[in-house]
């Protein structure tokens, strides 16, 4: 049964996807950038609606007391495609740092880029944590927090990778907070795979981290520490 439902959220998420997109791209050059980040929180809370009535997983959010009022880097845990759609959710509005293919998607693309994304070309090397600094600096300047997926991609649940830089040496260069988030989406929807599994997804905001005058390594190293700690915590088993 689980399947199925499974199934019917899929499909509902393609479809909910590509029909609220052509209507964001039509409407969202009408509005300022915050009405923009309104509309995109108001899709993904339906979409995630969906998901607790029909595949029966929810989620909770703690430490929602560490948010910064001040724009700030978020270095989020990648292991599903929940948190693509949760952290419109959760926090200010964040401007994702997103591999330049996505951009290319009809209207999917088109409306990410009407958030300000920061697109890059993940073999670019230098010349993508560039790019990061120069549009990153820039949007905190206009007041939105930047969105990095450290890992670079989805990693399997309950394992890790080396942190890119880019995230730490913008907040470094631009001295503003570092938020680590950590979250176990990845147990129950995996990163590949149809079926999603019931139960509550746990997302915990971690302190924010000083990074202005600090070695980029010397920050992803604590962030990551504090992620792969509370993760632990997170799935450890009751008693």
């Amino acid at each position: 049964m689980q399947w199925l439902r499974s199934l019917v959220f899929t499909v509902f998420m393609f479809a909910w996807t590509l029909v609220y997109a052509v209507f964001f791209v039509l409407v969202s050059w009408l509005f300022p950038v915050s009405t923009r980040y309104r509309l995109a929180a108001w899709y993904a809370a339906r979409l995630l609606d969906v998901l607790r009535l029909v595949c029966r997983l929810d989620y909770e959010v703690t430490g929602l007391e560490n948010i910064p009022a001040e724009p700030h880097v978020v270095l989020w845990k990648h292991s599903s495609a929940w948190e693509t759609f949760a952290q419109f959710l959760v926090g200010p509005p964040k401007v994702l740092v997103l591999k330049r293919e996505l951009m290319f998607i009809p209207f999917f693309g088109w409306g990410l880029a009407q958030l300000h994304s920061i697109a890059i070309d993940r073999k670019a090397g230098a010349s993508a944590v560039s790019q990061v600094l120069g549009q990153g600096s820039a949007r905190l300047a206009e007041g939105l927090s930047i969105l990095v997926y450290p890992e670079g991609t989805r990693v399997p649940a309950g394992e890790t990778r080396k942190f890119g830089i880019s995230g730490a040496l913008l907040a470094s260069r631009t001295g503003c907070l570092v938020v680590p988030v950590t979250h176990d989406a990845g147990y129950y929807w995996p990163r590949r795979g149809l079926l999603k599994k019931p139960g509550t997804i746990r997302v915990v905001i971690g302190p924010p981290i000083q990074a202005a005058g600090r070695e980029p390594r010397e920050i992803n190293a604590e962030a990551q520490d504090i992620i792969t700690t509370t993760l632990a915590e997170i799935r450890r088993p009751a008693g």
